[in-house]
């Protein structure tokens, strides 16, 4: 009789813990749920080191590595879903890219996640597309030299040379010469015949007749 009763507690005990939900671990995809997408722009100093480890993997074109460590934790920040979409989209994945600035322009509306939707649309040959939202960015973060830059390229794209001399010479001044800026106007003063630019280019950013010698290269692919 004892027996008889001890193994119906222990049927009790089982079917009770069987009847509890179980949560499982967190995982990857739980992280990276678009319904979460926070737009806070107020990063704790914890997750400041975060962005800056993956920000200095993406500068040794570390992306798969720079993904991975996202991943790892939760996406708290808008800060974290910039990344985000600019890592998918340096993977490889255009779609889930273009979801993910979709969702940050509906959701958050910032000129950085215009910026990173034109990009994505420029990568998958949307050039009208790309041209609406860069424009879109260009107005709501103007100070940015790589939004100036990456509209003055894509007016390049399609023909509107005066105008993009004038977003890429911004750009210019805003990065101090830096970076593909000077490539790019030095296209748009040669498209445009724009002698004194080149000249001002040469005095002063220290211009090289090899870049320069580049650029008429690159000038060519925007003839239209």
């Amino acid at each position: 009789m004892h027996k008889a009763v001890g193994v119906m507690a222990v049927a009790v005990l089982a079917s009770g813990c069987a009847s509890k939900p179980v949560s499982g671990p967190v995982t990857a995809a739980d992280r990276v749920d678009l319904g979460r997408i926070s737009c806070d722009e107020v990063v704790q100093p914890e997750q400041q080191v975060q962005i800056e480890m993956i920000d200095s993997l993406m500068s040794r074109d570390r992306d798969h590595a720079a993904l991975a460590k996202l991943e790892d934790q939760p996406l708290s920040s808008v800060e974290h879903w910039l990344r985000y979409g600019q890592l998918k989209a340096a993977t490889g994945s255009l779609d889930q890219a273009a979801e993910v600035f979709n969702a940050l322009v509906d959701r958050c509306g910032t000129g950085e996640s215009h910026h990173g939707l034109g990009m994505v649309l420029l990568k998958q040959d949307d050039v009208l597309g790309a041209l609406d939202h860069l424009k879109i960015a260009r107005d709501r973060a103007p100070a940015s030299s790589q939004v100036r830059n990456d509209y003055g390229y894509v007016l390049m794209l399609v023909g509107r040379y005066d105008e993009a001399a004038y977003e890429l010479r911004t750009a210019m001044e805003l990065s101090n010469g830096q970076g593909p800026v000077r490539q790019n106007l030095a296209v748009a003063f040669l498209l445009t015949d724009d002698e004194d630019g080149l000249k001002w280019m040469k005095r002063e950013y220290e211009f090289s007749a090899d870049e320069l010698a580049y650029a008429e290269r690159l000038a060519g692919h925007f003839v239209r």
